[in-house]
């Protein structure tokens, strides 16, 4: 028997507002910045409902001009926000990006101490719609901004395991918000026996402890989190998978970088695709697609359609692979 899914992928966290100054100019003496929605688990919603998947997501906005101009980005690729808990007072966290080419990193300043989502509780959430989709997305990003919001991602992974829902846990380590150490006593819990861990290779080893090679590193985050699946992300190199079984690579796609914010979350959004399909393969092509295609353009939030996705894997592969 078939169970009935509302969604395909549900996903909570922060949205945010950004604002970036572009390469050659500084936060400090900046006169005017570009402004962005942004937010991992909106992002990774975003690019996937790009790709006619259906996604919910929940947060906690304020009812004002800023919190609108996030659901108006989520609502134009058809993302359900029913559930989204709207605040009459708050603010909604902000975060500052000063673009740079070498030899000088990529900038980011968090602003969002005490936000609406910063606030979000357990006691706050639809359940019965989170726990809606065929699989939860959730990031280690949120359980950083608050006790209460530790307290949430906590109670989403009990209720999801409770629920046989899978989910899919991003590591997104954010120094800004927490020490490894806190990260990893935080974290590790909350990935255990998950359906998908998705982590990138210098968390692996800052929050984990992981060395070697990436197969290795692969290796030791599954015997860490017992995860089905464990998709490390490479930056340059492109992607590995393992499943306890077999290692899959995938090659990052060839690309002139204009925003280094957001390809994450994007390849995480190609994983989701295919994993939805029961297709591994098929989910690192398209994630290094997406990450790719976030890669270069401006914003954290890709735009994107299936047919330009389809017509990039055509262009790198000969053919596209199903």
């Amino acid at each position: 028997m078939t169970a009935d899914y509302r969604f395909d992928v549900t996903t909570l966290g922060e949205a945010l507002i950004r604002f970036s100054v572009p390469a050659g100019e500084r936060l400090e003496s900046a006169s005017r910045y570009e402004i962005h929605p942004a937010g991992a688990e909106a992002n990774m919603a975003v690019a996937l409902s790009q790709l006619g998947r259906n996604c919910a997501w929940i947060g906690a906005l304020p009812d004002s001009p800023l919190g609108r101009l996030v659901t108006n980005r989520l609502r134009s690729v058809g993302i359900n926000l029913e559930a989204v808990a709207w605040r009459r007072k708050g603010r909604i966290g902000t975060y500052f990006v000063e673009l740079a080419v070498p030899p000088r990193p990529v900038r980011g300043i968090y602003d969002r101490a005490g936000s609406c989502a910063a606030n979000l509780s357990a006691g706050q959430v639809d359940w019965d719609y989170l726990l809606g989709g065929r699989i939860l997305h959730l990031t280690g990003i949120t359980p950083a901004l608050s006790d209460s919001c530790c307290g949430l991602v906590r109670e989403a992974v009990r209720m999801a395991r409770e629920r046989s829902v899978p989910v899919c846990f991003d590591v997104n380590y954010r120094k800004g918000l927490w020490s490894a150490e806190e990260a990893r006593s935080t974290v590790t819990p909350l990935i255990q026996d998950t359906e998908i861990l998705v982590c990138g290779k210098d968390d692996a080893s800052r929050v984990f402890g992981c060395e070697g090679d990436a197969e290795e590193m692969a290796r030791n985050l599954r015997r860490i989190s017992r995860a089905k699946l464990v998709v490390l992300t490479l930056e340059s190199e492109g992607v590995l998978a393992w499943n306890g079984q077999s290692f899959y690579q995938q090659p990052a796609l060839p690309v002139q970088i204009i925003d280094p914010v957001g390809a994450g979350d994007a390849l995480a959004a190609g994983v989701l695709h295919g994993w939805l399909d029961r297709n591994l393969e098929k989910g690192l092509r398209y994630g290094s697609v997406l990450a790719a295609l976030a890669l270069s353009q401006k914003g954290d939030m890709v735009t994107t359609s299936v047919d330009e996705v389809e017509a990039l894997l055509v262009s790198e592969a000969g053919g596209i692979q199903r």
